[in-house]
């Protein structure tokens, strides 16, 4: 008969592979080659087509050159082309040939995210490094919601920049003997999302901390903490992302030794 952590672990494995093709795919996080912030002058960029800049006024234009095999969302365009990405979403994507560009808005800058199917991040991935799975790490808690949300700004990994969201309550759970306070936020496919950092950050795990999703808590508030599931932002695969830092007083008291692991770096060997 299978035991609860053989259970545990099996569906792990599972969630883990899926994980991994995820960022594997042609487009994913491991694909970013490069990052580029745009003002109101039009620039042109290595290997890119044509004249980008932000408009000032909420836009980003693209000035596509005769010829040039541009789409925007899959459509294909030429002249002169205005796109609206949205703070803090993904972004508007420009097809440029296999690659995609990424239009993206950071509160009110505007940048490109190159993202090219034979980057080095992908081509030489060899899976996300992380610790054994443990009971232990599966914590029951409780979500305690706000009567409303609240609006919280938080720092980027890219100096200077800010990321703005709403915290939805704070999950408390306890973890060897001392109680963990932590404000999460929405999950991006429901469920809620903790950002965090702990004593294992910037050491065995990367510095800028990792997110844990959970559940929809129950009724009654309850929720379970799979800790097992800790992950890596995108910041940490990539040196073209611009993840949030976790919210203030976001941190564990005791390292966590479960989840993913600091990955390695290909492009910085």
């Amino acid at each position: 008969m299978t035991t609860t952590e053989d259970t545990l672990v099996a569906d792990w494995q599972t969630w883990h592979r899926e994980r991994e093709e995820l960022l594997a795919t042609p487009h994913g996080w491991l694909s970013l080659t490069g990052l580029h912030w745009l003002d109101e002058a039009p620039a042109a960029y290595p290997d890119l087509p044509g004249t980008w800049r932000a408009t000032g006024d909420g836009g980003v234009e693209l000035a596509v050159p005769a010829g040039a095999d541009v789409t925007v969302d899959g459509t294909p365009v030429s002249g002169t082309v205005r796109v609206e990405p949205v703070d803090g979403k993904p972004g508007v994507l420009v097809g440029v040939g296999e690659r995609r560009v990424e239009v993206i808005r950071r509160t009110d800058s505007y940048a490109l995210r190159v993202r090219d199917p034979q980057a080095l991040t992908r081509t030489a991935f060899d899976g996300v490094p992380a610790f054994p799975v443990a009971q232990r790490w599966v914590r029951p808690g409780r979500f305690e919601a706000y009567a409303e949300p609240r609006p919280i700004t938080v720092g980027a990994v890219v100096e200077g920049l800010t990321h703005r969201f709403e915290a939805l309550g704070e999950v408390v759970f306890d973890l060897d003997g001392a109680q963990q306070r932590l404000v999460a936020l929405a999950g991006h496919e429901g469920g809620l999302s903790v950002h965090f950092r702990d004593g294992s950050s910037g050491d065995s795990t990367y510095g800028g901390g990792r997110a844990v999703l959970i559940a929809d808590p129950a009724a009654d508030g309850s929720v379970t903490v799979d800790l097992n599931r800790a992950s890596n932002l995108p910041c940490a695969f990539t040196a073209h992302a611009t993840c949030p830092l976790p919210p203030a007083g976001n941190v564990v008291t005791v390292p966590v030794e479960a989840g993913e692991k600091t990955p390695p770096r290909p492009d910085l060997a």
